[in-house]
């Protein structure tokens, strides 16, 4: 016998958790619709050559690559911002800009595991390509505020920055070599701690160059007092902190003032932003991560094409913001498998059984037929374990008169004797009550 495991970062998902997972997509896909956003996908192989050299730091080493049948040097993808940048330069021609897509897909990464974060992962990405106005900056922050309104969780903040600022901070200290490691310290600044970020930046660049590197990413205060504080310590930066500027102009107009937060801190890790990043959090549980992250990538396309293609977006972190949902208690788990189920009596009958599922489910409700003719205690079991409110019931004499029953299993009253569209009513109202 093969044990039946599976590989560690991968899961199973059972109903009650998969219906969870494709409610908030289907959630998230109304959200980006409503905002002009269209649907894409991308093949999960790529070959590696597309991949490598794109996230920097241990992303290369954690990409799954293999040789395929063919001799190809192949590899899965580790998010789906690079494979967008593929396919932008690919079918460009075929497209339109600004071009604004979303796209909800799986991703592999062969990192540790822990509370959230797993090697096979759900990602879902929006991005608009083809402007470098603060207009599409600023509607992705509005995008992410949507999309977890939409999801029903309001008690989420969203933390920029600008990369540029950082950028500008390091080139006043003469700091070119070795300037992508001390961004990838200074992302690891809640994980691991001031001190520990001191140390590394420290060692790396020297004292006096690591205290100006954390006086900027440890501004606090208001919006508007670590906006001035940005500016003072890099005056070279106006571009983009006027770019800063115009964000929370707009989020004060639109009353998402209390859900913006600047932080410096929030640099990203990967190397390909190069302008405005984010990253979201639970407010109530942020000791799991950023549930949501992006930025501006305004060079990440030129690896694929001679056009500017400047792009900016987010990408949700499905898995992880699930995690979080659970432990908040704000995750509507819901097994219910379907709104009533239409039990068998008579074997005999099976054609009727599932002509009448049919007449419930054009009325829209959600019907299975069990199929085999059991005890009927063991039916109402079956029912009860998925979570079926209501039970239609059809035996010879029903079928005589052109009758059905319906049994409400959360009360164990039943109506008898009635049409199949009174049935299709109490059904409804059945369900309504047990909502």
């Amino acid at each position: 016998m093969i044990e039946p495991r599976v590989l560690k970062g991968f899961r199973d998902f059972l109903p009650d958790q998969e219906a969870e997972r494709q409610r908030i997509m289907n959630l998230l896909g109304r959200a980006f619709g409503a905002n002009g956003f269209v649907p894409i996908d991308t093949p999960i192989l790529e070959y590696t050559e597309i991949l490598l050299g794109k996230g920097g730091g241990d992303t290369d080493k954690q990409i799954y690559r293999f040789e395929d049948q063919g001799g190809r040097d192949v590899a899965m993808r580790y998010d789906l911002t690079v494979p967008f940048a593929r396919f932008m330069a690919a079918h460009l021609h075929e497209l339109y800009l600004p071009f604004k897509r979303f796209h909800m897909g799986k991703a592999f990464r062969g990192e540790n595991t822990q509370r959230g974060r797993y090697r096979e992962f759900v990602q879902c990405d929006f991005d608009i390509v083809g402007t470098t106005s603060a207009s599409a900056d600023f509607e992705i922050v509005l995008m992410i505020d949507r999309a977890f309104r939409t999801m029903g969780v309001d008690g989420v903040r969203v933390h920029f920055a600008h990369r540029g600022v950082f950028n500008a901070l390091l080139e006043s200290l003469a700091i070119t070599e070795g300037a992508d490691e001390v961004l990838r310290i200074v992302d690891k600044l809640r994980k691991i701690g001031e001190q520990k970020v001191r140390d590394q930046l420290t060692e790396l660049i020297g004292s006096d160059p690591a205290e100006k590197v954390l006086t900027l990413v440890s501004a606090s205060g208001t919006n508007a007092e670590i906006l001035a504080t940005m500016k003072s310590l890099v005056p070279g930066a106006a571009e983009h902190t006027d770019r800063i500027e115009q964000i929370l102009t707009a989020a004060e107009a639109l009353g998402l003032a209390d859900r913006l937060a600047l932080d410096p801190s929030i640099t990203r890790g990967l190397d390909y932003y190069t302008g405005i990043v984010f990253e979201t959090f639970l407010v109530d549980l942020p000791a799991i991560g950023s549930v949501c992250s992006g930025g501006r990538y305004d060079n990440l396309a030129g690896l694929y094409t001679k056009e500017q293609l400047p792009g900016v977006g987010a990408s949700i972190g499905l898995d992880r913001l699930m995690a979080g949902l659970e432990e908040l208690g704000l995750s509507a788990l819901d097994v219910r498998a379907a709104d009533a189920i239409v039990l068998c009596l008579d074997a005999g009958l099976m054609a009727h059984y599932h002509a009448v599922a049919e007449q419930l489910r054009a009325a829209g409700l959600r019907v299975e037929v069990f199929p085999d003719q059991k005890k009927l205690g063991q039916q109402f079991s079956f029912a009860e374990k998925k979570g079926i409110p209501a039970a239609i019931l059809c035996g010879e004499a029903e079928h005589a008169v052109g009758a059905v029953n319906v049994r409400d299993l959360t009360t164990r009253t039943n109506t008898d004797g009635i049409s199949v569209e009174t049935a299709i009513d109490v059904v409804r109202g059945i369900c309504g009550a047990g909502k």
